[in-house]
């Protein structure tokens, strides 16, 4: 049954994923119509968000920036389709690596693992497809955690590794990059960092967007723990169907960084991302579910 599903999937997936990005806009302009105007898709949530994250804003603001994040939304979901048909060649002019050379240095030093932390902002998805951008041989591996319809995990693993990355699941994140550390393979472990821990895992909380917020802790944890230098990936919406990346340094020498700064650091970074244009970020989940008490 697993397989039917997933090739049933598949071939709807790839069979949209072939046509041009103008049509494939013009999906998203009617999906944005239904899941904002008629299914109010979660609005409610984005709209308690935005107004926890910016309560000087009037309500006017608010609700044009409401607007805007669900037609980037629902750009995202044709984009992310359109990464089962697109060449490598588009996707990288697409999504376009501004200083790929700032991790050479930091493989030069002797390292042979960087992490590279981002946020559900823009279109991450559309960044598995810097393969072969850097004068060190690198393998890209995608930190994900395993999705519960086994038919759309296979279909997103699949979408994510075209380009020659690889996905890493979050439970063996730890033996997995000590293995690349110990075989000396030359890596870029990307982790999507803005996640809400669960309530039993709460290790660090700070300001964010103007809210008391429990952070993710997990990222800092490894870099200390296995001693790997700690990147920031910048994303830009540029315009429709285009994003551009900077890579920033967060620390090349994490255990001398005070506990929780490579987390307060990355913190601020995604901040100040969401702060240049917040509608490109992800309002559709419970950020502030957990509250200190």
């Amino acid at each position: 049954m697993h397989n039917i599903a997933y090739t049933i999937l598949y071939l709807w997936v790839k069979a949209h994923a072939l046509l041009p990005m103008r049509v494939l806009y013009v999906w998203a302009d009617i999906l944005y119509f239904l899941a904002y105007r008629v299914i109010r898709y979660r609005r409610q949530v984005v709209r308690d968000n935005m107004r926890y994250a910016f309560p000087e804003k009037s309500e006017h603001e608010r609700q044009q920036m409401e607007r805007k994040f669900y037609r980037h939304f629902t750009d995202y979901i044709v984009e992310t389709v359109k990464l089962a048909g697109i060449s490598h060649a588009e996707l990288l002019r697409r999504a376009h690596l501004r200083n790929p050379e700032i991790v050479n240095p930091l493989f030069a030093d002797g390292h042979t693992c960087v992490l590279m932390l981002l946020g559900h902002y823009g279109n991450w998805e559309w960044l598995t497809g810097f393969t072969g951008l850097f004068d060190v041989k690198l393998q890209i591996y995608h930190v994900y955690k395993p999705l519960g319809n086994k038919a759309f995990d296979r279909l997103f693993i699949y979408m994510r590794t075209r380009f020659g990355s690889f996905g890493m699941k979050k439970r063996d994140v730890v033996r997995d990059v000590l293995h690349l550390r110990q075989t000396k393979t030359p890596s870029l472990v990307v982790f999507v960092a803005d996640q809400t821990p669960t309530g039993t895992n709460i290790h660090y909380r700070t300001t964010f967007l103007n809210q008391d917020t429990a952070v993710f802790t997990g990222a800092e944890r490894l870099a200390v723990k296995l001693d790997l230098p700690v990147i920031f990936a910048d994303v830009r919406k540029v315009k429709r169907g285009y994003y551009t990346v900077d890579f920033e340094l967060v620390t090349d020498r994490p255990r001398e960084m005070s506990e929780f700064a490579i987390t307060e650091k990355y913190t601020r970074l995604m901040e100040r991302s969401i702060l240049r244009e917040p509608a490109f970020w992800f309002w559709t989940h419970r950020r502030w579910k957990y509250t200190r008490t």
